[in-house]
């Protein structure tokens, strides 16, 4: 009996680099922790007029804004607006959180050190309870260091919960708040042969 309470009371067992899901790994910092405007410089733009519904003569002016981030090949567009400097916003929105779920840059939890973004950003949610707000523009970088700490610890929200000095409930629901970044942390789960969150 005894043997039993102390094996659910260990520490979860982090997996060597070797093991963990492959992925497309950067050094640090993390694209998606660059000022928006940083990334900006280091993307292709492309810009292409498109005619919304309705004719030739419909959002004439409408012009789709087409990014691409050359080192890790990633893109993202937006079309939606009249305005090519609005499409261009949102294009990098997207590109920014698109970097977040698909790139990882390494984790202090492999004893790496951390950028003064990366030091800030977590120092400032540290110990919250991670409701941040898609208008917020942290909110990729938040992600993308979250992804990073889960990928190294093999999708175990408890193993990352005291880095960010928050509960695993926390970590869970900033990334069910975004889609796709729930979608990578069980395909991280499944990896290690873990079941997947819900």
């Amino acid at each position: 009996m005894a043997d039993s309470s102390s094996h659910t009371h260990e520490a979860p067992e982090i997996p060597a680099p070797d093991q963990r899901l492959p992925v497309a790994l950067v050094n640090n910092p993390h694209p998606a922790l660059l000022h928006p405007d940083q990334l900006l410089e280091t993307c292709d733009l492309r810009t292409q007029r498109r005619s919304g519904p309705g004719g030739q003569h419909r959002n004439k002016t409408s012009s789709g804004a087409f990014l691409h981030y050359p080192p890790t090949n990633t893109t993202a567009e937006a079309t939606e607006r009249r305005s090519q400097a609005d499409n261009r916003k949102i294009a990098l929105e997207r590109l920014r959180f698109r970097l977040a779920v698909e790139v990882r840059s390494p984790s202090p939890i492999d004893g790496h050190e951390m950028s003064s973004e990366e030091n800030r950003l977590r120092k400032q949610y540290q110990s919250q309870s991670l409701k941040i707000s898609d208008r917020n523009s942290d909110k990729p970088a938040v992600l993308a260091l979250l992804l990073n700490d889960l990928h190294a610890c093999g999708g175990q929200p408890s193993a990352a919960g005291p880095f960010w000095k928050t509960s695993t409930s926390a970590l869970v629901r900033l990334i069910k708040s975004h889609p796709s970044a729930f979608v990578f942390l069980n395909q991280i789960r499944q990896h290690h042969g873990r079941l997947p969150l819900r």
